[in-house]
């Protein structure tokens, strides 16, 4: 095709695919410096844009884990909470049981022994019944263990066995009705204390590793979402500064292209001039 022609101006048709491949490289560039993404929506890549939702729902669905052991921690902070109490007040009635033991005692001094040992026993039961959050007791015997979301599809799951600390509920052997008021029962009862502080302080050493279990998953699912987070940035990011060198560099070349199309647009006057 002849270059000087006055219906087809391929000079200007050239400048004009060249500024409009600028205008659409400019509009992408700075569609990435106001997102700070450079893979905002599918349109942009939609395999990476895939891949970078998938591993968004991943995350998202990790704070319902962190909730879950969130909650968790804290019913077994109030179990073992309650459960030192348990064991305080053990230690104490084992006071009471031993001087009530004796047999030089005379019987009023008993009595107070035996109603203070009652009231320990109470406050025992009082303890482990007020043990409660979030409508779960972990060593009422009301349940058997306590679980909680450990992944994100909700596949596993973190387990923590209950310990029933109630009176006569396996790990206390001392019983609801138990007294001291004689120097019999009083001896009877070193036995069933005793028992029952050792027995208590495994179930809370138990509670314990699985309170340390919890606090572990807790810091590694905080961990696995930073890492998920970070993942997700280095696919869909924009990389800020070297846009920004881009953006320059395509602004000058639109100017250029502009440029470039008045020239090819002044070439049909040189036709003109033939004529005259």
């Amino acid at each position: 095709m002849s270059n000087n022609s006055i219906n087809t101006n391929v000079g200007a048709i050239v400048a004009l695919q060249n500024l409009n491949a600028t205008q659409a490289q400019l509009m992408t560039t700075q569609s990435r410096i106001n997102t700070g993404m450079k893979v905002a929506s599918a349109k942009d890549n939609g395999s990476i844009w895939a891949i970078a939702q998938n591993q968004r729902a991943i995350s998202m669905s990790l704070n319902a884990v962190k909730d879950s052991l969130s909650r968790g921690s804290s019913t077994i902070d109030v179990a073992l909470a309650a459960g030192s109490t348990v064991s305080d007040l053990l230690l104490q009635m084992k006071e009471k049981v031993l001087a009530a033991s004796d047999s030089s005692l005379d019987q009023t001094s008993r009595d107070a022994l035996n109603e203070d040992f009652k009231s320990l026993r109470d406050q025992l039961q009082k303890s482990v019944d007020n043990a409660e959050f979030n409508g779960s007791n972990l060593i009422d015997g009301s349940i058997t263990d306590l679980q909680a979301l450990a992944n994100a599809d909700g596949s596993s799951k973190l387990t923590v066995n209950a310990e029933n600390l109630s009176l006569g509920g396996g790990v206390i052997a001392v019983n609801a009705t138990d007294t001291i008021g004689t120097v019999v029962d009083a001896t009877n009862m070193i036995t069933n204390v005793e028992t029952s502080i050792q027995a208590t302080s495994a179930a809370l050493a138990r509670l314990g590793s699985g309170a340390h279990a919890y606090d572990l998953h807790t810091v590694f699912v905080g961990k696995l979402q930073d890492a998920l987070d970070t993942g997700v940035g280095n696919l869909v990011d924009a990389d800020l500064a070297k846009e920004s060198a881009k953006l320059q560099a395509l602004q000058t070349k639109q100017q250029l292209g502009v440029q470039a199309l008045s020239i090819a647009n002044q070439s049909p006057q040189i036709v003109l001039s033939l004529f005259k």
